[in-house]
């Protein structure tokens, strides 16, 4: 079991919200950074200022080297077969958009079938509907279940040969379901289609082995695992990488070019990462991920079931809440209080301290599955306690419309 009371030390926020007496139930939109996280973002700043793979001195080196020693730390996060299949972005959505574009834009045409789910982030369906628009393919829907849920056998039934791309959340970022991706790699290979993971809300809480799973692409944040905002990755096989076309140009990104428009663009990864980085950025992934790896991925995912379990226990005792995911693994519940609007529920919360995540949370055709639009997310980490839990539960017993509107005054 993990040490909590150690590892809430290790978070500035976490004091800052104790200060406040607040509570932190939102870490599937960001999360808190560990001091060490904190630390190697200001030595960089403070010590190591330069850009990368440029200059011909000693500091640009070092720092060149530091770099690209956090891409290994990624490879060994994921299980990934080299290095040279992690390419930085400054996030999920840029990561998926760059597999959209610069994949399935280039290699989709008209009668090809891209599969995905009506549970999808916006980020890993808008792309898409580009991508149909502009190559002629369409968007078709696995079916789920009424509770949102994912059946491999609903795949069964809508997999054929004009299947190229099946993309979907490894985690629902609404509903907080593990899909089988093991089985649906499985089964996409048979049908010569890949496998676009969004990792968004799996790899923090999830140990995600890429080459078990046998997945193509996987796109992920560092923000949501105890990194800097402005960073992510891509994944992707080498020889997919190698084909597919990179989504910006500039420099880093080619070797060379001549006044013709002739340009040889570089190997993967380098190919896709034009222009200068969030090197503080990706330094401080590297923290954030090497933090986590001390810590084990086993020990952060068997916490992170024991609060879900205490959570989901004690929240579905409640007369006046609805939940939408009981029966989820992970570390989101989604629920309202029922006859009182999702917003106004969040503003009370918020009066008594509670964070919490309000509304669609971008994935707008969901409501087609479940039949509500908004929905009250709490989402927990491994910072988050069952004492705070109980706070949460405690206040929902009391919550009414009165008090709602009162708290919005």
């Amino acid at each position: 079991m993990l040490d909590v009371k150690k590892i809430r030390n290790d978070f500035p926020m976490i004091k800052e919200l104790e200060k406040k007496k607040a509570i932190y139930f939102d870490s599937a939109a960001t999360s808190f950074k560990p001091q060490c996280v904190i630390d190697r973002v200001n030595e960089y700043y403070t010590k190591e200022t330069a850009n990368i793979h440029r200059g011909d001195y000693d500091l640009s080196f070092s720092v060149s080297d530091e770099y690209e020693k956090a891409r290994e730390t990624v490879r060994k996060f994921i299980n990934a077969e080299s290095s040279a299949e992690i390419v930085f972005t400054n996030g999920a959505s840029s990561s998926l958009n760059l597999v959209a574009y610069g994949y399935g834009q280039k290699f989709l045409k008209e009668g090809d079938i891209i599969l995905s789910t009506e549970a999808e982030h916006a980020s890993n369906i808008l792309p898409w509907f580009k991508v149909a628009e502009v190559t002629g393919a369409t968007i078709e829907y696995i079916p789920l279940n009424k509770d949102g849920s994912f059946d491999i056998e609903n795949l069964k039934k809508v997999m054929s040969d004009k299947v190229k791309v099946i993309t979907l959340a490894h985690v629902s970022n609404v509903l907080g379901y593990i899909m089988p991706i093991k089985e649906i790699a499985k089964i996409a290979h048979e049908y010569n289609a890949v496998v676009v993971c969004d990792g968004a809300q799996s790899i923090p809480h999830i140990k995600t082995d890429v080459r078990d799973l046998d997945i193509d692409f996987l796109c992920f944040s560092s923000h949501k695992v105890l990194g800097p905002s402005g960073v992510g990755v891509m994944y992707g096989k080498y020889e997919l990488l190698d084909k597919m076309d990179p989504f910006m140009l500039g420099g880093g990104s080619n070797a060379r070019f001549d006044i013709c428009g002739n340009i040889l663009l570089k190997n993967p990864p380098f190919k896709f990462e034009a222009g200068t980085p969030c090197v503080e950025g990706v330094l401080g992934f590297k923290a954030a991920l090497e933090y986590l790896m001390d810590i084990g991925m086993e020990n952060v995912e068997a916490n992170d079931r024991m609060l879900h379990k205490y959570f989901m226990d004690e929240i579905t005792k409640l007369d006046n809440v609805e939940v939408y995911n009981k029966q989820s693994e992970t570390s989101i519940v989604t629920f309202n209080v029922k006859n009182i609007f999702a917003q106004d529920v969040a503003c009370y919360l918020n009066s008594k301290g509670i964070y919490v995540r309000s509304g669609n949370h971008c994935a707008k055709i969901l409501l087609n599955v479940i039949g509500v639009s908004e929905t009250i997310r709490a989402s927990l980490y491994l910072y988050n306690t069952k004492e705070e839990i109980d706070y949460l539960v405690e206040v929902l017993k009391g919550v009414t419309l009165q008090k709602c509107i009162e708290a919005a005054l």
